[in-house]
This record gives C-alpha cells, structure tokens and sequence, in this order.
C-alpha cells in the first residue's frame, strides 16, 4: 500500500489491517463528515490504489464522530463549483466500481444525502441502531443523481422513490426491513471487521475480485449508462432554474425556500 495516507488533519484517514488484506477508510472530519471535494478525491485516490492491490480482500468505509455523514457540501452545489464536485463526485463511484473491491460501510448517527449515496453503493451497510439514513436533497429543491440509479438496485423501485421523493428520514429499524441496511449492531465498526474476516479473509482475493465484478456486470453497464443522463439532467436542466438555486440558497442563509415553481 503506498502510504497510510489520511494524516492528522486530513480529510480521510487510511488504515491497513489484516496485513494488508483489509483496508479501513476513515472519514475524519468529525461531526459532520461533509463529502467535499477534498473527501471526494482522497477517496477516488484510494480506490484508485485498491484497484492495484492484489492481497486486498475488502474495503470498509467507516467515520470519526458520533455521524457518517451530513451530507454532500451544500455551498460546492452552487452554480459556480456544481459542475466540478459533481462529475469528481461521480467518478468516484465509477473508481469504486472499477476496484472490484468488496467494500462494507459502517454507519452510526446521521447518514444523509451524498453520504448514503457512498454507503449504499457498499456491497454491505452495517449500522447502529439509532442510525438515521435519508436523501434529504428534494427539500433543498435538488435531487440525488447517485441515488436515483443505485438505490433501485438495492431496494427496489417503490422504496428508491419513495425514500428520494419525500426527503424523509428512516430508522435503522426501516432501512433494514428494505434492505438498504444489511445488518444492526452495537458496534457497527466491529461487526464489519468480524463479517470480513469471518466471510472474506479465508478466499482468494483474485476470486473475490472476479465475483465482485460478476455480481455487478450488469449493474455496472446501466449505472454508467443512466448516470451519465441523470447527470445531464441535473447540470443542464435542473441547475437552470429559479427553484433548485433558491433552496440551495436557502438552506445556506438559514430560511424556508420560496419556491416559485419555475
């Protein structure tokens, strides 16, 4: 592994467990954990190494601080910087995909917008039990790209529209019971380290790697595919009007949006 990289102060932390075969990524910037561009591409680069690391058997995505995640940041969705983080933020996904890594998100406290988005995408979601998960985006008038394709995958249509439609929060009770969590436990960060070494630790990784991306084959062809099209629907038609730059707006100058509809 080149480097534990995530120094004091950095945005993400990387730890190297199990001698290499399991990597712990740590968001660090506690407590709210804003997916930034920074975060995004530190995380990019990591995947990018785990594409190279043949020994590595498995990613998990854990946190600093009582919450996963706030959320994507808020002032980068502003018309001046929404086309960078979104197509850095994009790429990570597609980083993530091309690792072939099996990867395990741990999640505790509050675990909103971009930040379930990169959960999610996890082949395993473990989390507390008073975990709060949601895509809050439509109350700022916007909506999650990421989501709006992945979250079908994991749970099905109904639940991917309403979960992103009405904004709302679920409990790691809910969010089990539709599969967008996959196990509840005490110490979220323990019992993902013990899935891994109990389930994954014994195999090859060359075959994990293979399985992972035969598992994904098919999902891997239309997420590119749909998100390059839920991409230009934010950008270029979404980010043109009133009511997606007034929520944002508003939620930055603390106030109700005043929606024009238009």
């Amino acid at each position: 592994m080149g480097g534990e990289a995530g120094a004091a102060g950095g945005p993400v932390r990387l730890e190297s467990l199990e001698g290499g075969q399991l990597w712990r990524v740590v968001l660090a910037t506690p407590k709210a954990n804003i997916v930034d561009r920074a975060k995004v591409e530190r995380l990019a680069a990591i995947f990018e190494e785990a594409r190279r690391e043949r020994n590595l058997k498995a990613v998990v995505v854990d946190h600093e601080g009582p919450n996963f995640s706030f959320g994507a940041s808020v002032e980068e969705h502003l018309p001046e910087q929404v086309h960078a983080m979104i197509r850095g933020f994009h790429d990570l996904f597609a980083r993530m995909l091309e690792s072939g890594v099996c990867t395990v998100a741990v999640v505790r406290g509050v675990c909103l917008g971009g930040g379930l988005e990169l959960a999610s995408f996890c082949q395993r979601v473990v989390a507390a039990p008073d975990a709060k998960l949601g895509q809050p985006e439509i109350a700022l008038g916007v909506f999650a790209p990421v989501a709006s394709v992945a979250l079908v995958e994991r749970v099905g249509r109904g639940a991917a529209e309403e979960i992103c439609l009405s904004g709302r929060s679920l409990s790691a009770e809910e969010a089990l019971a539709l599969g967008l969590v996959d196990q509840l436990a005490e110490d979220p960060g323990e019992a993902a380290r013990e899935w891994v070494r109990q389930h994954l630790l014994p195999r090859s990784a060359e075959s994990l790697r293979f399985a992972v991306r035969a598992l994904r084959v098919g999902f891997a062809r239309r997420f590119r595919n749909e998100l390059a099209e839920v991409e230009r629907l934010y950008l270029d038609e979404l980010m043109a009007t009133s009511d997606a730059n007034e929520g944002l707006r508003a939620f930055l100058e603390k106030r109700k949006p005043v929606w024009t509809n238009g």
